[in-house]
């Protein structure tokens, strides 16, 4: 068997490189006298294989997970507010948004509630079950509104999640707290 594989890596050798005589083998003259006059091996030069290692771009499938955006048409909560005196009316979206990480979420607008100058969006941010593994998620709600121009105040009920996108609202643990400190306020949606 060592034979065999010996003569295998023989044949191998041989095929893979270009082997080419420079000089004829001579054997040396020999006289009767024992005078002998140096031989000569023969010389090969060989020339192995020519390897060259590098990279090429090549296209690949290769998994992905993508989170894509798409436009559907939904039914979004439309609010019309008269208020005495307050003059023209515009149309807004009122859009709260959470990025979150970790486990998935959800952001749901409970109610707006009005005072003299602002309208306060209260809604409740909560954790789900689905783990999103070392991904980051957006999460959003809206609710269309047709009122003067006001101040908006955005305040979600939940735990802040640690990511800088949310520095933008006011996150409270208890809702009741913030809302027995809003004087002269009417609830004008809720959900």
């Amino acid at each position: 068997m060592k034979n065999f594989i010996g003569l295998i890596m023989i044949i191998l050798l041989v095929s893979s490189c270009d082997v080419q005589q420079k000089k004829e083998a001579k054997l040396p003259e020999v006289e009767v006298d024992i005078d002998t006059e140096a031989g000569q091996l023969p010389t090969f030069d060989v020339d192995w294989a020519d390897v060259n290692v590098g990279t090429r771009t090549k296209m690949v499938k290769i998994p992905k997970v993508v989170v894509v955006m798409e436009e559907e048409e939904i039914e979004v909560p439309y609010i019309d507010v008269d208020m005495p005196n307050s003059g023209e009316k515009e149309e807004l979206t009122l859009t709260v948004e959470a990025e979150v990480e970790n486990k998935e979420h959800s952001i749901d607008i409970k109610e707006i509630i009005a005072t003299s100058n602002k309208l306060y969006v209260i809604s409740e941010l909560k954790e789900l079950d689905q783990d999103l593994g070392d991904k980051k998620l957006r999460v959003s709600d809206r609710v269309i509104l047709n009122a003067p121009d006001l101040n908006v105040k955005h305040i979600i009920m939940g735990e802040k999640p640690n990511r800088v996108f949310n520095d933008q609202y006011k996150y409270v643990t208890d809702i009741n707290a913030f809302k027995s400190g809003l004087k002269n306020s009417k609830v004008i949606f809720t959900k």
